[in-house]
């Protein structure tokens, strides 16, 4: 085995468990890590120095390259479109129009796209595509705001939209080079893979994001040209939390519920990270498994343990705190929660 190919240390014991009756029928291990904006470690578990793709929780960053680089503002882009180019959306009607009106304002349209094309995860978008007889496109694919915002900045620094998903595209080159000043570490030591909708993804250690995520709530720390573009990244993600996922989601929920204490962005394969932007404290978490129904729980537990929830804010995050499990019929069978 190779030493890239070690499997996740997440310690010895489970921190989700998924019960079935009176039964555990699954349980997940996850990695996480609490740090202050200096990089302390409040809290952690498991290997916190392994790198761990970031998936879609580098979105406000990606985003950020794209503010940065006048392309938002050169093209017009309103507050929300910018919650759009961070966005893992549902793919719902809404989430639609603001893609393709970014699109138009950049001079493209959906043929541009190059992320793939799955069905909306939001059921009654996916339902109505199915009953109009249509297939999902690639403006349903979560990703499109994002895919929007970059071909956006490829226009605006003049280089050739087609081939923007490659690492050497001069609009990906910015976006790294955008990451690595952010995440405060040299270039070369980026982790570069492909994620799921085609564009380069970044790897970096656990403790690195969560650092990164707690200095969002101190940009004096960060570097300064990148500043003024993730202060606006980050209030339109909390002004437009609709946006940045959809209904029912958890990212929705927890900024809606908690604004302005808090800016979230989850990822692909069990990854999430949260910044207490009253606290100074950014959290990483890593479900080993890679499965996302392990992460609002933990997420929550943890802001529990922080005293950062009220009682109120319980109450709305309650169905992301314990989902239910339930059989085709609808029927509770079982739910999900967190290890003590």
């Amino acid at each position: 085995m190779s030493p890239e190919h070690v499997p996740f240390d997440c310690g010895a014991a489970a921190a989700v468990v998924v019960t079935r009756g009176p039964l555990v029928e699954s349980q997940h291990f996850l990695c996480h890590v609490l740090c202050d904006v200096d990089g302390g470690v409040v809290s952690a578990s498991g290997d916190i120095d392994r790198p761990v793709y970031l998936r879609s929780s580098a979105k406000p960053m990606i985003a950020t390259a794209v503010v940065a680089s006048g392309a938002v503002d050169h093209y017009g882009f309103a507050e929300h479109e910018i919650a759009l180019a961070a966005a893992s959306h549902s793919g719902e009607p809404f989430h639609v129009a603001g893609v393709r009106s970014m699109l138009a304002k950049a001079g493209l349209d959906e043929s541009a796209l190059r992320c793939g094309a799955h069905a909306p995860t939001y059921e009654p978008a996916a339902q109505a595509l199915c009953e109009r007889g249509e297939l999902p496109q690639q403006i349903h694919n979560n990703c499109s705001g994002k895919h929007a915002g970059i071909l956006a900045l490829s226009m605006h620094l003049g280089a050739d939209p087609a081939d923007y998903l490659s690492p050497q595209h001069p609009a990906q080159q910015a976006i790294l080079d955008a990451c690595a000043a952010l995440l405060g570490m040299p270039r070369g030591d980026l982790i570069v893979g492909t994620d799921g909708c085609g564009i380069p993804v970044i790897a970096v250690p656990l403790r690195t994001a969560a650092r990164f995520f707690a200095r969002l709530s101190a940009l004096d720390r960060l570097p300064a040209p990148y500043r003024p573009a993730l202060r606006r990244v980050i209030e339109a993600m909390q002004r437009y939390p609709e946006y940045v996922a959809g209904t029912g989601r958890f990212d929705t929920a927890l900024m809606t519920a908690t604004r302005p204490a808090i800016v979230c962005k989850g990822g692909a394969e069990g990854y999430h990270a949260t910044a207490l932007l009253d606290r100074g404290l950014g959290l990483a978490v890593k479900v080993a498994d890679g499965n996302y129904r392990a992460v609002s729980p933990f997420v929550l537990a943890s802001l529990e343990r922080l005293h950062a929830l009220d009682e109120e804010q319980r109450r709305q995050l309650e169905r992301h705190r314990h989902p239910q499990v339930r059989n085709h019929a609808g029927t509770v069978v079982g739910a999900i929660d967190v290890v003590a």
